[in-house]
C-alpha cells in the first residue's frame, strides 16, 4: 500500500514551528496546489516551500559533514556481522499496515527469525488473521479495513484527498482508521496473544513507516526498532521519493539537491495531516508530545535502522546513506503446495504460454469497463491471457472468451513460471516475483510507489514505460503487450532474474536486524541468551535480569520485587534540534505564550461548557420494550402505563435535579482550576525551563552555522543525567571556549595564511562567547530539564505500570512452561557467582 493519509478538513493540522511555518503562508505556489495526473505531488523548484526545505536539507548536509564519528557513506553494518556468534532470543512484534502484498514479505521474514530462535508476532489488520496463523506465525489484530484503505488511495493516487473523497467524508474515516490502528499496535507490544491468551511483552519492533506506532511504542517500551520497507523512504540525493514529480525543466537546482528535498516534503505534509493524532495517542502512553519540528524527521534524526527489501541489482544502494541504512534483497516466502484446478491445469497445456493481468487487492471504480478493455488489449495483441480476478472481480460480466482464462487466487510463484510474460499495478512482491521467474513485466500503477517500480522495470529494459491506470485504453495495453514478447525485453528480464538468483532478500535482512541490535545492553547477565527487561541493584550488586532469570531469582528468595526496577535497554530520546540562540527562543517563548493563553482560555470555556450540557436523559423514561420497534411512536396510554413503574416520584426528581447541578457545578470549579493548572504550568516551565533550555542548545548549536566543532553531551532523560549532561556542558563549554581563542587562529593561519589567521580570531572570539554562555546557563537549563523529566515519570505511572505487569505475568508464564525448561540450580549459582564477584 506504501500510502500517507492526508489532512483532515474537520481537525485543522497543528503549526508548524521554526521557518516550515512560512513555507506555506505567502502566495506562492504551494504543493497542494500542484498534484499531477497520477496523483503524485508536484514540487515546485521555485515556491516558497522548496527553497525553505533546501535550507534544511542543506544544515543537514553540514550536520553530516562535521559530525565526528559519522557513519555516512560506509557499508551497511551487517557486512560485518558474523551470523554464527548471535545467540539471542527476542519477543519480536512485526507491524505492518497495507494490503495482502505488504503482509506478505514480512511473513517470510517472521519465518526466517523464528528459525533463529525468536518469538514473533505478526501485527497487521484482523483480515489477515487466518494468512498469518497458516504460516505458522503468532497474529495479533490492529484493526483496519485494507479493503476500504485500496478504494481510498484509488481515488486519492498521492498526499491529497480529491473533492469527491472530502464530500463523502473519506478524510474523516480515514483518520478515525489510523487511530483505531495506533492503539492496536500498541497492544500487539503487550497484550497477550487474543486466541491462546499466552503472555508477551516485545522486546523489539519491526515495522513498515506506515504503520506510524512503531517509535513511539518503541520509546514507550525502551526497546530497539528497526524499519523495513520495499519502497524509498530515506533521504538520498541519488533519486526523488517515489510519491513526489520533480519538475527541473528552466531551473538551476541541482538534481541531488531536489531529490533529497523531495522526502523532506513528503515528510512534511505526512506529518500535517497525521501529527496532532499521533500526539494525541501519545498522550495515553505517558509520553511527551513530539514537537512539530521534529516529527517529520523522526526516524532519520533518531537514526533508526531502516533495511529496504529490494533488489541492488534493480536499485543499488544510494552511496550517501549511512551504515545503518541497508538494501538486502526482494523478500521471497517458500512456494506454497499447490495442485492447479482441472480448469486452469488444461488452459496452460491447451496453447502457447499466455501472458498474466493481475491487479490483486487494488479496489477498481469501475471493473467492467476496465474487463472490456483488457480483453479488446488481448484480442488486438493476438495472445492468450489468464486474467485474475482480484478484489475488483473483473470479468463477472463479460462474455466468454476461449483464449482468455479468469481465475480467482492463484500462488504468484508457481503462476508466473507458466506464462510468457506479466502485466499488474506495480506492487514490490509482484514485481519481484516476475522478475525472479525472468519475466517481462508491464506495470499499470494506481498510486503509491508502483509508478517507481514501473519506471524501475522500465529502465532495466524488462518491460516497457508504465502506463498510469487513468491513461490505460486497449491501444496503448496492446503496444505494451508486444514490447514484452520481444526479445530484448525476454533477455532484460533473464538477465535481472539470475542476479536476483543469487541474492537472500530475507537472510540478508535478519542480519542486519541483527547487527543492529545493541547486544551488550539486551543481553541478560545470568541468561545471555534472554532480553533483559529488569535491573537488580542492591549494595555493589548491578545486574541486567530476563523475565525468566527474574522470575526464577524471586522464587529462589535470592532477590525480592523490592530490589528489581524497570531496564530499557535501547531508550528513545527526541529532542528539539536547534541551530542558533535567536529561532530558538523565540519558537520556545511562542509556544509557551500558547500554552498559558488556551489555559487562560480553559479557565472561563470550561465552566460555560459544563454548566450548558443538558442534564443526562433519564434512562427510565420512553423505553420501548423489546418487541417494540424504537422508531415507531409510543401511544399516550403506554406512556403514562411505562412512566407509572418508572417515573420517581416529586421528591426523588427534585433531589436528583439538585444532585446533577450540584455535579454540574464541580465539574465546572475543576474546569476552571485545571485552566489555572495549565496557566502556571506553562509559565513555569516555559520561563525556567524551555526557554532557557532552548537559548543554551542554541548557543551551543550555532558554532556548526560556521563549520565549527561542537561535542556530543548525552541525553537528558532524568534529573541524574540532568545534572551530569550541565556538568559536562559547562566543562566543554569552558575549555572548549576558552582554548578556541587560541586554536582557531592558528588553525587558520596554516590553512590560509594571515588572512586565514584573521578569520581564526573571529570564529574563536565568537566560540568563546557562544560555548561559555552555553555552559553557564546550561547548568540551569539541563539540571531543570532533568528535574522536569524526573517528575513526569513521577506522575504519569499508568503506562509503567503496565508494562512492569505484563512483564511479570510473562515471566511468570514462562517459569511454568515446559517450553521454556531450564535448570534453576544453574541460573541461582550464575547469580550469586555474579553477586560475589562484583562485591569484592
Amino acid at each position: 500500500m506504501h500510502e500517507d493519509f492526508p489532512v483532515d478538513s474537520s481537525c485543522p493540522p497543528p503549526e508548524y514551528t521554526l521557518s516550515l511555518s512560512d513555507a506555506v503562508a505567502d502566495g506562492s505556489p504551494t504543493i497542494a496546489q500542484h498534484t499531477g495526473d497520477d496523483g503524485r505531488i508536484e514540487l515546485d523548484t521555485k515556491s516558497r516551500l522548496f527553497r525553505t526545505l533546501s535550507k534544511v536539507a542543506a544544515r543537514e548536509q553540514g550536520r553530516k559533514d562535521q559530525e565526528d564519528h559519522h557513519d555516512w557513506g560506509e557499508p551497511p553494518k551487517y557486512e560485518a556481522f558474523d551470523r554464527k556468534q548471535f545467540n539471542l532470543r527476542l519477543n519480536i512484534v512485526i507491524q505492518v499496515v497495507g494490503s495482502r502484498g505488504d503482509v506478505q514479505p514480512f511473513i517470510a521474514l517472521g519465518t526466517e527469525l523464528i528459525r533463529h530462535g525468536h518469538r514473533v508476532r505478526l501485527a497487521t489488520h484482523n483480515v489477515f488473521s487466518d494468512f498469518v496463523r497458516d504460516s505458522g506465525l503468532e497474529f495479533y489484530p490492529i484493526g483496519g479495513d485494507p479493503a476500504e484503505l485500496m478504494a481510498y488511495m484509488v481515488k486519492n493516487p498521492g498526499l491529497f484527498p480529491s473533492m469527491r473523497s472530502l464530500r463523502e467524508g473519506d478524510i474523516q474515516r480515514k483518520r478515525k482508521m489510523v487511530a483505531e490502528m495506533l492503539d492496536g499496535c500498541w497492544k500487539s507490544c503487550i497484550d497477550p496473544d487474543p486466541v491462546t491468551g499466552r503472555p508477551f511483552v516485545a522486546e523489539a519492533i519491526i515495522a513498515n513507516p506506515p504503520s506510524f506506532a512503531h517509535i513511539h511504542c518503541a520509546q514507550a517500551l525502551g526497546i530497539p526498532l528497526h524499519l523495513m520497507f520495499t519502497m524509498p523512504w530515506s533521504s538520498t540525493s541519488a533519486f526523488p521519493h517515489p510519491l513526489i514529480n520533480l519538475d527541473l525543466k528552466n531551473t538551476t537546482v541541482p538534481v541531488g539537491l531536489a531529490n533529497y528535498v523531495s522526502y523532506l516534503a513528503v515528510e512534511f505534509l505526512t506529518w500535517q495531516g497525521l501529527g496532532d493524532l499521533i500526539n494525541s495517542w501519545r498522550g495515553t502512553l505517558d509520553l511527551e508530545p513530539v514537537p512539530t519540528s521534529e516529527g517529520p524527521r523522526l526516524a532519520e534524526s533518531l537514526k533508526i535502522p531502516f533495511t529496504y527489501c529490494w533488489s541492488p541489482a534493480l536499485i543499488p544502494r544510494p552511496s550517501d546513506w549511512p551504515s545503518h541504512i541497508g538494501v538486502c534483497g526482494f523478500f521471497f516466502r517458500e512456494p506454497p503446495q499447490f495442485h492447479p484446478p482441472r480448469e486452469l491445469a488444461d488452459f496452460l497445456e491447451s496453447g502457447a504460454p499466455p501472458i498474466y493481468i493481475g491487479f490483486g487487492s487494488i479496489v477498481i471504480d469501475d471493473p467492467e469497463r476496465l474487463t472490456t478493455t483488457l480483453l479488446q488489449a488481448i484480442r488486438a495483441a493476438g495472445v492468450r491471457a489468464i486474467i485474475s480476478r482480484g478484489w475488483s472481480q473483473l470479468g463477472e460480466a463479460n462474455e466468454v472468451d476461449e483464449n482468455v482464462l479468469f481465475i480467482g487466487d492463484c500462488p504468484h510463484e508457481w503462476l508466473f513460471q507458466r506464462v510468457a510474460a506479466v502485466i499488474h499495478h506495480g506492487g514490490a512482491g509482484t514485481t519481484a516475483c516476475g522478475l525472479l521467474n525472468g519475466r517481462p513485466t508491464t506495470v499499470i500503477p494506481f498510486f503509491g510507489d508502483q509508478p517507481f517500480w514501473g519506471a524501475m522495470v522500465a529502465a532495466a529494459g524488462a518491460g516497457p514505460n508504465p502506463i498510469p491506470q487513468r491513461e490505460l485504453n486497449s491501444d496503448n495495453l496492446a503496444e505494451a503487450i508486444t514490447f514484452c514478447l520481444t526479445q530484448d525485453a525476454s533477455v532484460a528480464a533473464l538477465s535481472l532474474a539470475e542476479k536476483m538468483r543469487n541474492e537472500s532478500g530475507v537472510r540478508t535482512a535478519v542480519d542486519m536486524f541483527h547487527a543492529n541490535l545493541p547486544l551488550e545492553n539486551l543481553r541478560c547477565d545470568v541468561l545471555p541468551d534472554r532480553a533483559a527487561v529488569w535491573r537488580y541493584k542492591k549494595g555493589k550488586t548491578q545486574l541486567k535480569l530476563s523475565k525468566l532469570a527474574a522470575d526464577i531469582l524471586v522464587d529462589n528468595l535470592k532477590i525480592s520485587w523490592d530490589q528489581v526496577t524497570r531496564y530499557d535497554p535501547c531508550p528513545t530520546v527526541i529532542d528539539v534540534t536547534r541551530w542558533e540562540p535567536v529561532t530558538a527562543t523565540t519558537s520556545s517563548l511562542a509556544s509557551t505564550v500558547k500554552g498559558m493563553v488556551v489555559s487562560a482560555t480553559d479557565i472561563v470555556i470550561k465552566p460555560v461548557q459544563v454548566y450548558h450540557k443538558s442534564p443526562a436523559k433519564s434512562s427510565t423514561l420512553n423505553i420501548p420494550s423489546k418487541n417494540q420497534n424504537e422508531d415507531a411512536p409510543t401511544s399516550l396510554a403506554e406512556q403514562g402505563e411505562t412512566n407509572c413503574h418508572l417515573r420517581p416520584n416529586a421528591g426523588e426528581s427534585s433531589r436528583s435535579q439538585g444532585s446533577d447541578a450540584g455535579n454540574r457545578l464541580g465539574q465546572a470549579i475543576l474546569g476552571s482550576a485545571s485552566g489555572v493548572g495549565g496557566f502556571i504550568k506553562y509559565f513555569v516551565k516555559g520561563m525556567y525551563v524551555d526557554m532557557p533550555l532552548a537559548t543554551t542548545e542554541g548557543l551551543r548549536s550555532m558554532p556548526k552555522l560556521y563549520g565549527g566543532q561542537v561535542r556530543e553531551i548525552g541525553k537528558v532523560t532524568d534529573w541524574k543525567t540532568g545534572v551530569t549532561v550541565a556538568g559536562k556542558n559547562f566543562k566543554d563549554g569552558m575549555v572548549d571556549g576558552f582554548a578556541d581563542l587560541i586554536r582557531e587562529p592558528l588553525k587558520g593561519s596554516k590553512e590560509q595564511g594571515a588572512l586565514g589567521a584573521i578569520k581564526g580570531v573571529g570564529r574563536g572570539s565568537a566560540n568563546m562567547v557562544l560555548k561559555t554562555s552555553s555552559g553557564a546557563l546550561g547548568l540551569v537549563a539541563y539540571s531543570g530539564q532533568g528535574i522536569c523529566k524526573s517528575i513526569a515519570a513521577t506522575v504519569n505511572t499508568a503506562t509503567r505500570r503496565s508494562i512492569k505487569q505484563a512483564r511479570r505475568e510473562e515471566g511468570r508464564y514462562l517459569v511454568s512452561s515446559e517450553e521454556c525448561a531450564v535448570d534453576e540450580a544453574v541460573i541461582v549459582r550464575k547469580f550469586e557467582t555474579l553477586r560475589a564477584e562484583q562485591n569484592t
